[in-house]
């Protein structure tokens, strides 16, 4: 069994002077480059000093950075030293961290200097954390310089025998449904997380993904799996926006991009409103743009490929429980079945199950489950969560979805999510897509809040694009004529949408937010 640690080492005995990472930062006109032979010796250098610091096999070791070229490095250095890796979210709190050292029962951390404080503002409260390896120049006395204690370690590779079935990486839910789980991933389940995304994108040598999301999560990360396994090279884009994305795939020819709705609905804008000129890049080399982490409007898709006429394009779904996307995605050749997530993935299975887990008809809403190798090992430290998640080896996946009669599988909506007013379920994504086909509207989302008499109803938040004049009664007359009555808005909200870093919008703090104003209004 080659684990993605292996892949490493074999583009590093292969393509040793070959690019392998640039990591970008066009504001500060920052770029820095290593090669494949640089990032296997320097992953080593971090195994070995892990190994001498007392780190051994099954040890968590919290990894907790911003994007950058360390960040991978360190990633590759925590597995090669048999070490579970815990790499946490860049927006948790001092609290949030707190909580997740001490699940993990971490005794190491590697932190980037933006995290010093909120480490410094808990750490009383965890004995169990020995010692803390940072990038920061500056830093409390308990902390190790992370540079100077990597610095002249030996670049060979520890021998560390693991099993395909064994756990390594911890990765945590974004925490925008509550508290934060911990979700137990094997070497198995990262490696058919690489060659599910290579089976749909066909990644290859000349290829260069352009890496934007946060590596964090399992999305972002995942996808370059594919190019990993090809040797192919990667740029790692440190600011997120029309012009330095566009200027990005130009400069450094890439090839690959996957996005998030936000900033592929960015792009459409700023080439409508003239803020950037397509005529001014040269993206000839730009093949494919895939979007997944959340539904995406079919409008904002045909609006593209009016743009970007002769580009591939995918939708890609998963979660962190199936070691990211690729369970279900719609495939290169399937763009006029745009709207749907797709089929299920190279090596997975999907169901649409009711609520006693029996297979629905197609047409039928139920919930999604899935089932491949890449289904987690468990909740850790959750048996019961784990139970409730994992059935006869199928994960449900808490989506509400149907297939069609082609066997494409549509995303309804997250089942925590479903509105129910009167007696009838409405589907919030369907009415966020109505909407969203308004060219005035720049971003939506449909909740559900508190109502006396009907249990529930639908509140629409939308944010105008910028000088657009669109009002309440503008929003509501469309849904009327596009939507079943049930499922038309009671209410329109003007205000920013907001999302997580991977693009999910925060439902949760929006219904706290609005409750007491929409219930009353």
């Amino acid at each position: 069994m080659i684990t993605i640690p292996e892949m490493l080492a074999r583009n590093a005995r292969m393509y040793p002077d070959d690019c392998a990472l640039v990591e970008l930062k066009p504001s500060l006109n920052y770029r820095r480059e290593i090669t494949w032979r640089q990032m296997d010796e320097e992953a080593n250098r971090v195994a070995n000093a892990l190994i001498d610091t007392g780190v051994t096999k099954g040890d968590r070791v919290i990894h907790w950075m911003m994007n950058s070229i360390d960040w991978l490095i360190a990633y590759f250095g925590i597995l090669r030293s048999g070490a579970w890796v815990a790499p946490l979210n860049f927006r948790f709190t001092g609290s949030d961290f707190k909580y997740c050292a001490e699940i993990c029962g971490a005794r190491f951390m590697i932190i980037g200097e933006e995290f010093i404080e909120r480490v410094d503002s808990v750490k009383k409260q965890l004995p169990d954390v020995e010692k803390i390896f940072t990038l920061g120049s500056s830093f409390p006395g308990y902390m190790t310089g992370y540079r100077p204690w990597v610095e002249g370690r030996p670049t060979s590779q520890p021998i560390i025998d693991v099993s395909p079935d064994e756990g390594c990486s911890l990765y945590f839910t974004s925490g925008t449904t509550g508290t934060p789980k911990p979700i137990l991933l094997t070497h198995d389940n990262l490696r058919c997380a690489a060659m599910t995304e290579y089976a749909h994108h066909g990644q290859h040598k000349s290829d260069n993904f352009v890496l934007i999301p946060p590596l964090y999560h399992t999305g972002s990360k995942m996808h370059w799996f594919g190019s990993l396994i090809t040797g192919g090279r990667a740029t790692l884009l440190g600011e997120v926006n029309p012009r330095s994305i566009l200027e990005t795939v130009h400069k450094e020819r890439g090839t690959i991009v996957w996005l998030l709705v936000p900033w592929a609905h960015d792009i459409l804008v700023a080439l409508e409103d003239g803020q950037v000129r397509i005529e001014d890049y040269d993206l000839s080399c730009w093949r494919l743009m895939h979007i997944g982490a959340q539904p995406v409007p079919p409008s904002l898709v045909k609006k593209w490929l009016q743009f970007f006429p002769g580009m591939q394009y995918d939708t890609n779904y998963g979660l962190s429980e199936s070691s990211g996307p690729g369970c279900v995605h719609l495939g290169l050749e399937n763009i006029h079945k745009v709207g749907a997530i797709g089929k299920a993935g190279f090596n997975w299975e999907t169901k649409i199950v009711d609520e006693k887990g029996d297979l629905l008809e197609a047409g039928k809403i139920g919930e999604l489950a899935v089932r491949g190798e890449g289904v987690m090992k468990e909740y850790y430290r959750n048996p019961q969560k784990t139970a409730e998640a994992l059935r006869d080896g199928w994960l449900l996946t808490g989506d509400m979805a149907n297939v069609d009669g082609d066997g494409f599988i549509y995303l309804v909506d997250r089942k925590k999510d479903i509105i129910i007013t009167g007696g009838e379920n409405i589907y919030p994504v369907e009415v966020e897509d109505a909407i969203h086909d308004l060219d005035a509207v720049n971003d939506v989302a449909v909740i559900g809040i508190p109502d006396h008499r009907l249990g529930e109803i639908a509140v629409a938040i939308v944010d105008p694009r910028p000088g657009a004049n669109i009002s309440e009664a503008d929003i509501i007359g469309y849904c009327r004529a596009n939507l079943a009555l049930h499922k038309v808005p009671r209410k329109v909200i003007f205000d920013k949408v907001p999302r997580n870093p991977t693009g999910k919008i925060e439902k949760p703090a929006l219904r706290e937010k609005y409750k007491p104003a929409a219930a009353t209004g």
